[in-house]
C-alpha cells in the first residue's frame, strides 16, 4: 500500500519557533547542521538519489524529509533551495497529498513494511513526474521492513529512475541491512536540547511553563513527540494509568500479574508504549540510583522515582531495564507475547 496521507500519530507538522526566521533553515527547530547540508546539496545540484535519516522517533526525521521534499520542488522559491511553504505544492506536499509524493510505511508502528508495498512503489517511481520537478518517495520506518522488502528496495537503489529521490527514515543504521545503508547518505539526527524544546513550546505553541517543562522532558529532546503529547491529552491520561498499573503490580501478587498480562498481551499496538512508558521510568531510577545528574524524564514521578532507587538500588533497577529491553526485542520479533509478558511481570521486583 502507497500512501499519500500520514497514518502514524508521534509526528506533527513542525512549524518555525520565533518571529524572526532563517529561511534558509526551512522553518526548522534545530538540525541546523542537516538542514545546511542539504541545502548545499540542492545549491550545488549534487543531491544523492538516496538518504536515510535515522534518530529516535519524533525527534524531526519526517519533518526534515518534507521540507526537503518542498526544497526539491518549490516552483517559486524565495532563494535556491529554499521553499516557500506557502505554495499549492508546498502546502500539498506537507500534507504528504502530492501525486509526485509516494509515502510507505507499515500499516501500524510496530507492524511489518511488506514486499508487495515496495512492489508498487517501483511501479510508480518508473513514472515520470505528474507536476513536480521531482518525485519523492518516503519510506517511513524502514526498520519494520520484512527482509524481502528490503532486498526488492536494493534494485531501485542500485539503478535508480532520472528525477527520482528516496529518503529512507530508521531509528538507527544498525537497524538496516548493510547493504541498504551503504547506498544511501546518512544524516544522524539527534534529540534537541530540553531547554530548547520547553522554550519552543512556550513561544511558538503558547504552552504553560509547567506543561512545557514536563512534555519537555517526557519526550527526551523530541519535539515532534512533546507535541504529540500535547495534542492528544488521553495519551499522557494513559501513561499515568500505566504507571499507576505499575505502581500497584510491584505491590501485586502473581495472581494479580498474570490477571495483567491476560489483559495486555493481546493487543501488541498498545503493549508496546505501555513497555516503552515502563522503561522510562526505570531509566530515571537507574539514573537516580547510579547517582547520575541526568534530568529526569518523568518530572512528576520524581518522589517515586527516589524512592524506587533507594528500595531497589543500582543493580535492581539495571535488571529492571535490561527485562523491559529485552521484552521489547521480543514483541519485535514476533515471538509469543503472552509469554514474554508473563515473564516480564514475574521478573518484576516486589514491594512487600
Amino acid at each position: 500500500m502507497i500512501l499519500h496521507r500520514g497514518q502514524s500519530c508521534n509526528l506533527l507538522p513542525i512549524r518555525l519557533l520565533f518571529a524572526t526566521i532563517n529561511p534558509v533553515n526551512w522553518d526548522m527547530l534545530g538540525h541546523e547542521w542537516a538542514v545546511d547540508l542539504l541545502h548545499q546539496h540542492i545549491t550545488q545540484g549534487s543531491y544523492r538519489h538516496a538518504y536515510l535519516f535515522t534518530g529516535p522517533q519524533g525527534v524531526g526525521r519526517r519533518t526534515l524529509a518534507l521540507r526537503f521534499a518542498q526544497a526539491l520542488n518549490c516552483p517559486q522559491p524565495p532563494a535556491l533551495g529554499v521553499p516557500c511553504r506557502t505554495c499549492a505544492t508546498c502546502k500539498r506536499l506537507e500534507a504528504m497529498e502530492h501525486p509526485d509524493l509516494a509515502v510507505v510505511q507499515a500499516e501500524q508502528v510496530g507492524g511489518t513494511l511488506k514486499v508487495d508495498q515496495v512492489r508498487a512503489l517501483q511501479h510508480s517511481l518508473a513514472l515520470a513526474p505528474y507536476e513536480a520537478h521531482r518525485r519523492v518517495a518516503l519510506l517511513l520506518r524502514f526498520e519494520e521492513a520484512h527482509v524481502s522488502a528490503a532486498n526488492a528496495l536494493l534494485k531501485t537503489l542500485e539503478e535508480p529512475p532520472p528525477q527520482v529521490v528516496l529518503v529512507i527514515t530508521a531509528e538507527s543504521a544498525e537497524s538496516l541491512p548493510p547493504t541498504i545503508v551503504s547506498r544511501c547518505e546518512v544524516l544522524r539526527l539527534r534529540p534537541l536540547p530540553l531547554e530548547t524544546v520547553r522554550l519552543g513550546l512556550q513561544e511558538r505553541w503558547g504552552l504553560p511553563a509547567e506543561e512545557a517543562t514536563l512534555l519537555a522532558h517526557l519526550s527526551g529532546g523530541r519535539l515532534g513527540y512533546a507535541l504529540y503529547l500535547h495534542q492528544k491529552p488521553a495519551s499522557q491520561g494513559q501513561r499515568k494509568n500505566w504507571l499507576d498499573d505499575h505502581r500497584r503490580l510491584l505491590a501485586g501478587g502473581r495472581v494479580e500479574r498474570f490477571a495483567y498480562s491476560e489483559i495486555h498481551w493481546k493487543d501488541k499496538e498498545q503493549l508496546r508504549p505501555l513497555i516503552l512508558t515502563w522503561l522510562s521510568l526505570w531509566h530515571d531510577v537507574l539514573l537516580r540510583a547510579s547517582g547520575a545528574s541526568a534530568p529526569l524524564a518523568n518530572l512528576d514521578r520524581g518522589d517515586e522515582v527516589e524512592e524506587m532507587a533507594q528500595r531497589f538500588g543500582l543493580q535492581g533497577a539495571s535488571k529492571m531495564v535490561a527485562a523491559l529491553q529485552r521484552t521489547l526485542d521480543l514483541i519485535d520479533r514476533n515471538v509469543n507475547a503472552r509469554l514474554a509478558m508473563d515473564v516480564l511481570l514475574l521478573d518484576m521486583p516486589w514491594i512487600r
